[in-house]
Order: structure tokens, then C-alpha cells, then sequence
């Protein structure tokens, strides 16, 4: 009779071996070089959390366009890869597992980020209707952003794949691509921020093009055991909202699952989002694949996600930051550390590499 999975128990993830089924959840903590390189630090950073059965990168801009706030990585120059390489070798040194996060933040961004100095590009020129963008100025209004060109969308694939490679390149075990939290990916999927009338706008089927490009473009490349997709359904950060979200990430998550993915990283719910529309159950039900899970869970529900068969994976975001050798302090039921809310975004390594270890 075949064991029911735990927290604790391996797990086959394409062609790598997870030792155990917690996850390091991406998580920005702006330390990078303002260029995009990673400090040293971040070798030490991730190393410490290398228990974890797979660490998720904090997230990284595809291209300078993408950036949208102050001191975050990038993976699209020489200079950003060889730094890379030094954090996902200190991880492998310890036996951990690494992808690396792909992000371009679209409207979130601002024109202090852009090359030339113009608004940030977007589907639309639809300016979020609250919040701030943290630039090296300090938080500034949300500005318009400058609706892309069809052909200018047409070359957003071909960015990701690049930097696809390049992180295969940096030592990186696989790549997931962030179509969550009201992003570049995100805004195209939400009929809120898509009002294009070109084939990525108006039916779901179009919206959902430009991800399942990426998506097409990063499985030929590095193949579809090396990618994952995080998606955020019901969130409202950054002033996301669909028409109808069980309709929209019903049909993206099951065209995902044709794909043969490593993963689905699947947000159920973040800080102040009102309601779950979409559920863990309707991400079980249309992605056949491995779905990883987040959405602020202790250990107990993590393990009753695990073993009831409704999740793969549990990802853990804030315990990761104060808890380094999480896994270790959830198998033996031990306390956990109490973050810092005031070292969280930039600073040194005091609430970075400080955190004590039982």
C-alpha cells in the first residue's frame, strides 16, 4: 500500500528530485546592485534556506524595461549571470534546488525606470487606480502607461526565452514565469487592465496568448520540465480585477496543463484580497500536472493540503525570511522565529542573513 504524502516526502519535479515538499516562495527584498546584479549576500541568503525542497528566486526582470522598483535582479546581461552563478552554486553546494523567478512589472513600473525616459508599457493605457510606484526617488503617483504595439508584444516571448536561457546558463535548476500579483502577464490575462482590441485583447482566448507564448517559447528552449507558472486568480494587488476570473484562469490554467509544466504555482489568496473565487479545488480539477499551493498556510493546513491530494507543493513566503532552516523547525514542531517588518525591502544584512537557526 502506497504511503500518503507528507510535507517531508520527495517528490519527482521533472528530472530533478525535491527532498521534501515545502517551498521557498519568491519574495522581492530589494538587495540587488541597482545595474541588476546580485550582492554577495544573496549567496549566503539563499544558502541558508537550502533545506527547502525548492527555492523560488525573488523575482527578476527579463529586461531593463521591466524593472519596477529600486535595487531588484535582473537575468538578461553577462554581468547579471555571473553574479547568479555565485548564488545558485552556494545553493547546490548545500543540496538545494533553485529556479529563478522571470518577471517584466509592465504598468508597475515608471518612466524613471525606462531607458528613454517614456511611460512604462502595458496592454493598455489604463493607469492603476491606487497604490504608488517605490522608485529610487521614493513612492511616486502610478503614472499612464503607453499600451503596447501588436509587434512590440510579439517580441515579449522572445525576452523571456532569452532569459531563460541565460538562467540555465547562471546555474539555475528551471525558471517560473510570474503571470501573478498584477505584473506584465497578469495584466494581459484580467479583462480590468486588457481593453485591447487585437488579437492579445477582448475573448479569453486572446488575453491568454501572450502567457501561452512565453510559455511555448520557454518549453522549446529549456524544455517543459524546467518551467513553472505562478498565477493569482483572486488577487487584487495593484488594482487588478476580472469580469470574470473563474471563466479567465479556468481555461488558462487548463491550456497550462496541456503543456506538461513542472508546476503550477497557484495563489489562492494574498493579504486584503476580498473573496476566492477560484479555488485550490478548480486548480486541482483543470491542471493535471503539479500544483504547488500558496496563500498564507501554517504547517497544519500545509500538511492537510499535502495529504488530502489537493496539493504537490505548499509554498511558504514570510516564515522563509525569519526561519531559515524552516523544514527543519516544522519537523520538529519547534517555534518559529518572529520577522522583522522593517528589514523586509533593501537595507543590509541585519533581517537578511541575521535570522538564528535552532
Amino acid at each position: 500500500m502506497k504511503a500518503t504524502p507528507d510535507l517531508f516526502s520527495s517528490l519527482s519535479l521533472g528530472d530533478l528530485e525535491l527532498a521534501n515538499r515545502v517551498v521557498m516562495a519568491p519574495m522581492t527584498r530589494n538587495r540587488a546592485e541597482r545595474t541588476g546584479e546580485p550582492r554577495e549576500a544573496m549567496a549566503k541568503y539563499y544558502q541558508q534556506r537550502a533545506g527547502a525542497g525548492l527555492i523560488i528566486s525573488e523575482a527578476s526582470q527579463v529586461c531593463l524595461e521591466g524593472q519596477g522598483y529600486p535595487c531588484t535582479p535582473g537575468i538578461h546581461t553577462p554581468e547579471q549571470i555571473s553574479a547568479w552563478r555565485k548564488v545558485t552554486s552556494a545553493v547546490h553546494a548545500s543540496h538545494g534546488k533553485i529556479f529563478i523567478q522571470l518577471w517584466h512589472c509592465g504598468r508597475i513600473s515608471h518612466s524613471s525606470y525606462q531607458p528613454d525616459g517614456s511611460p512604462p508599457p502595458a496592454p493598455s493605457a489604463i493607469k492603476p487606480s491606487n497604490g504608488a510606484v517605490i522608485t529610487y526617488q521614493g513612492p511616486k503617483p502610478f503614472e499612464t502607461p503607453r499600451a503596447l504595439e501588436t509587434s512590440e508584444v510579439q517580441q515579449i516571448a522572445e525576452l523571456y526565452r532569452k532569459a531563460s536561457r541565460a538562467a540555465i546558463d547562471a546555474g539555475f535548476d528551471g525558471v517560473e514565469i510570474h503571470a501573478a500579483n498584477g505584473y506584465l502577464l497578469d495584466q494581459f490575462l484580467r479583462d480590468g487592465s486588457n481593453k485591447r482590441t487585437d488579437i492579445y485583447g477582448g475573448a479569453i482566448e486572446n488575453r491568454a496568448r501572450l502567457l501561452l507564448e512565453v510559455v511555448d517559447r520557454l518549453c522549446g528552449e529549456i524544455s517543459p520540465g524546467r518551467v513553472g507558472v505562478r498565477l493569482s486568480p483572486n488577487g487584487t494587488f495593484n488594482d487588478m480585477r476580472d469580469s470574470d476570473p473563474k471563466r479567465t484562469f479556468n481555461y488558462t490554467i487548463s491550456k497550462l496543463s496541456d503543456r506538461k509544466l513542472a508546476y503550477l504555482h497557484f495563489i489562492e489568496k494574498m493579504s486584503g484580497d476580498p473573496a476566492i473565487t477560484v479555488t485550490i479545488e478548480d486548480a486541482r480539477h483543470w491542471f493535471a500536472g503539479t500544483l504547488m499551493v500558496n496563500g498564507g498556510f501554517d504547517r497544519d493546513r500545509a500538511s492537510s493540503l499535502i495529504s488530502s491530494g489537493l496539493a504537490d507543493l505548499v509554498s511558504f513566503g514570510v516564515p522563509f525570511i525569519a526561519n531559515p532552516d524552516l523544514v527543519d523547525r516544522f519537523q520538529r514542531g519547534a517555534a518559529l522565529n518572529e520577522p522583522d517588518t522593517t528589514t523586509f525591502y533593501g537595507g543590509d544584512e541585519r533581517g537578511y542573513t541575521d535570522y538564528p537557526t535552532l
